[in-house]
């Protein structure tokens, strides 16, 4: 097992990913371009609207922008390459031309992601952890860095009912078994973000456990990233629809700040900004996190 470390620089293309001690937790920004997501799906229709939000999102603070065609929703199926493909790739070049954060693909698809990184993007988000044939491959082949999620199940199944005998330890030692995995193939160690999948075959209880117990994933010895946006947990406790889980969210996100996240991944970016702000300066006691 690898031991925690308290920063790590993570190479993004031409941009470098400062995380860990004394430095502010970065906000992934989402975009789904898929009719059917839980959350925003079918919102950003055209190329043109999901360009200007994701300019939107790189104004309201986002570091990074996670681009994604298939929804991994509790129930959803999954969608065929070259649907995926025609979805994505057209904003992805657009959006890595016109914005100055990296571009990330939300894919489990090799062939999509292989496409994506050659269009720009420069980070794979893979909720199957490396488990498509090709995935370690690829991502040790164009050296790009890859977040790995751990998920009971598939997203048709996943939430029939979830089960665990233990679970951060299960959770971790999936995560470790994935890890050595993609070195295997030759991804570099520093090029790897874990994320305990928030959501991805998880009661309403594990959800809450997983954030509470969130700083045991440093053993893993990769920056954490966490998912809680607009989450069915969030809904379930407070009794609010998709779009009235703004609060939630923000609450879930400070947690796992503190808990130890380096990156959050939301929807609403410009609020979940003065979050971050606000629990970071919680987190290192002083006005804002130092800098390099």
């Amino acid at each position: 097992m690898s031991r925690a470390k308290e920063n790590y620089l993570i190479q993004a293309g031409k941009f470098t990913l400062k995380m860990g001690r004394d430095r502010p937790t970065l906000v992934m920004g989402i975009l789904n371009l898929t009719p059917d997501s839980f959350s925003d799906g079918g919102r950003y229709p055209g190329k043109t609207a999901a360009l200007d939000r994701c300019l939107e999102m790189e104004d309201a603070g986002a570091d990074i922008i996670d681009i994604g065609g298939e929804s991994s929703r509790p129930g959803s199926d999954p969608v065929p390459v070259d649907e995926e493909k025609a979805r994505v790739l057209p904003l992805i070049e657009a959006a890595a031309a016109k914005v100055s954060v990296p571009v990330s693909i939300d894919s489990c698809k090799p062939e999509v992601a292989r496409s994506a990184v050659e269009a720009g993007a420069t980070i794979i988000n893979d909720i199957f952890a490396l488990r498509q044939e090709g995935m370690a491959q690829l991502a040790a082949e164009k050296g790009v860095p890859v977040v790995i999620m751990h998920m009971q199940g598939r997203p048709k199944t996943m939430q029939a009912n979830p089960h665990y005998t233990n679970l951060i330890d299960e959770i971790i030692l999936f995560l470790q078994e994935r890890i050595d995995f993609g070195e295997q193939f030759g991804i570099a160690r520093g090029n790897i973000i874990i994320d305990p999948g928030i959501g991805f075959g998880k009661t309403v209880d594990h959800n809450f456990e997983i954030i509470n117990r969130l700083d045991e994933l440093n053993k893993l010895g990769a920056p954490i990233l966490i998912g809680p946006s607009r989450k069915a947990f969030i809904g379930k406790t407070l009794n609010r629809d998709v779009d009235q889980r703004l609060m939630g969210t923000a609450a879930a996100c400070c947690a796992a700040i503190l808990k130890g996240a380096h990156i959050v991944r939301v929807h609403a970016v410009r609020e979940i900004k003065q979050t971050v702000q606000i629990a970071d300066r919680i987190r290192w006691g002083r006005s804002r996190p130092e800098k390099f």
